[in-house]
């Protein structure tokens, strides 16, 4: 039972993987599109997720410095909301 696990685990890390690429939005994916990415997952097996990680996935900065974020205006600061008055 326990030479399977190694197995199992790798399997559940394709299916992580091809999801996590699947419900990522494609502007986000680097160096290739995303069916490309998709395919490489599916058919290259172990290394197909493990180049997905290194070379595609999106890079995400964890952290207060995740860049720019967007910043939630009161109604009287808001110029779009002033305009429709």
């Amino acid at each position: 039972m326990i030479r399977y696990v190694p197995i199992l685990l790798l399997l559940i890390f394709e299916i992580y993987t091809l999801v996590d690429c699947a419900r990522t939005d494609a502007s986000e994916i680097r160096n290739l599109p995303k069916w490309a990415w998709i395919l490489i997952i599916l058919i290259i097996g172990t290394f197909g997720p493990i180049a997905y990680w290194i070379a595609g996935r999106p890079r995400r900065n964890p952290g207060p410095n995740r860049g720019p974020q967007r910043r939630i205006l009161p109604p009287d600061d808001d110029p779009d909301f002033l305009r429709s008055i």
